[in-house]
């Protein structure tokens, strides 16, 4: 690439004015910096448009001046304002609507008040208080973003302690100490004492990149998401929770389902849910305490994230973004790490496996394709979708609930031998919820049976009996002769797909 290319490229990407001021600062590079610039080729650099995109995205993330970027290292790990500024401006970019329709949300709204009438006859739990939302996706961005960077705080803390280790310890001698003017950007601004710093520098660097793979994650995970506890746990403020009707809209036409009982399906989800959370006070934070307890357990691999950092073509957020990647540079996990993640995925799985329960209880009068629905949502956050596991990379975390299954049997075997209240009862207190098999048994069982371990997936503890399903629904339904045996309870029989029997 010509050195006249590298100026029109800067043009194009600040304008006149700025765009020659970056030529100047450019110019004044060591030679064997331009040279490594310029060999990229015009196909090396980002689009101008997308240059401006980032541009627009850090002076809405508040990084408009040096004291500005100072100031973002000082409040904490993650720019949660970036963040949100890139997840809006994902959501804006694409087919999000802006509103909900006055008919949509009415049909929404109704959904909900028969979900939370269906539960009232099945579950012990009070309806959540306030009203649950319907919301759009840049609502449910706005709604979640901060719960999102308080889960991922300690790790975002963890990696720029390390990649400020990293370039202050390790390549402190490529800059002689000190950052000069090639890292002041377009606009000829002083650099402060105080940022001269490399590890001062970098930390900025990993916060911005930081902030932008959460902005992206969240922008993207926007558009698959159907209701505010998706993941499994609170993330909403609204303790009612809400409903993302686009995308609501978008699954039911994907499906061979009538819209109105996929609607009616997911409000029960919802609700179930919200009913939970608003009625257990220690789940959220028990939820907060492991979570916290795995992501401060992190520890980074100081030659790994070296060897990133050396291979990057540029110190700027988006060449380190691999730097902060859990995946690249996180040591294995400790034994309270695997502790902790255990204890996520069966406080996962055990939410998950109520809900399940009192939903095909509440519903299964209502909604003809339930076993139908049911199953492809277990399925579905078995296995997770691209957005959510760039989450994992964030958090080094996965949220998905791998033993759904076999917690929904449990619920399911308790309310059949003790009732709805004693089953409900069991919130109550950490220690009184039912126990899942061992995660170890579970495994060396699947490992034994290989694919015909799907069958095994409904079963409760050794010992447990089993339920007579067409008796439990002619019970529910006021039938005497049991003839409903299609619409018969959980059917857990089928082989699982995408890891779905969990460990």
């Amino acid at each position: 690439m010509e050195e006249n290319e590298i100026r029109q490229w800067l043009i194009e990407c600040f304008g006149p004015v700025e765009g020659e001021m970056a030529w100047q600062q450019f110019a004044q590079l060591p030679q064997p910096l331009r040279d490594q610039i310029m060999s990229q080729g015009k196909d090396g650099l980002p689009k101008p448009s997308e240059v401006q995109s980032l541009i627009q995205a850090l002076g809405a993330g508040g990084l408009n001046t040096m004291d500005d970027m100072k100031r973002t290292v000082e409040e904490g790990p993650i720019n949660v304002k970036l963040a949100r500024s890139i997840a809006l401006g994902k959501v804006n970019g694409g087919d999000a609507e802006s509103s909900v329709s006055a008919e949509e949300g009415q049909s929404a709204r109704r959904a909900l008040s028969e979900a939370n009438l269906w539960l009232d006859s099945v579950c012990e739990m009070n309806p959540a208080p306030g009203e649950a939302q319907v919301l759009t996706r840049a609502d449910w961005v706005n709604g979640t973003i901060d719960a999102w960077a308080a889960f991922a705080a300690p790790v975002a803390q963890s990696m720029g302690d390390a990649l400020a280790s990293v370039i202050s310890e390790r390549l402190g001698g490529m800059f002689d100490g000190e950052i000069s003017g090639m890292f002041a950007g377009p606009v000829p601004i002083p650099i402060p004492d105080s940022m001269k710093d490399p590890g001062q520098l970098i930390r900025l660097l990993g916060n911005t990149s930081y902030a932008m793979q959460l902005g992206q994650a969240a922008g993207a995970l926007s558009g698959e998401v159907r209701g505010s506890f998706d993941q499994g746990i609170a993330l909403l403020g609204n303790p009612a929770g809400g409903l993302i009707i686009q995308n609501i809209n978008a699954y039911a036409d994907s499906l061979d389902i009538p819209r109105r009982e996929v609607l009616a399906f997911l409000a029960l989800q919802e609700t179930a849910h919200a009913r939970l959370f608003a009625s257990v006070p220690w789940l959220m934070p028990r939820f907060e305490a492991l979570i916290g307890k795995y992501a401060r357990g992190i520890r980074i691999d100081l030659d790994a994230m070296e060897e990133q950092l050396r291979e990057a073509q540029s110190m700027n957020p988006e060449s380190i973004a691999d730097a902060v990647n859990i995946a690249k540079v996180g040591i294995a996990d400790t034994p309270e790490q695997r502790e902790a993640l255990a204890g996520v995925e069966t406080l996962l799985a055990t939410v998950e496996g109520w809900v399940d329960c009192v939903v095909w209880r509440a519903g299964m009068a209502h909604i003809p394709h339930i076993e139908q629905l049911r199953e492809m949502l277990r399925r579905e956050r078995a296995v997770g979708g691209p957005a959510e596991r760039t989450f994992e990379s964030l958090l080094g975390l996965d949220l998905h609930p791998k033993r759904q299954r076999e917690a929904t049997a449990v619920w399911e075997e308790l309310t059949a031998r003790q009732g709805s209240e004693a089953r409900d009862a069991k919130w109550s207190h950490p220690d009184l919820l039912p126990a899942l098999e061992d995660s170890a048994s579970v495994a060396a069982s699947d490992a034994t049976a290989g694919a015909s371990a799907g069958s095994d997936d409904a079963q409760v503890a050794e010992g447990a009996p089993k339920v007579d399903w067409d008796a439990e629904l002619s019970k529910l339904l006021g039938e005497e002769g049991g003839d409903a045996q299609d619409d018969a309870g959980p059917d857990d029989t089928d082989a699982p797909e995408g890891g779905d029997a969990g460990k």
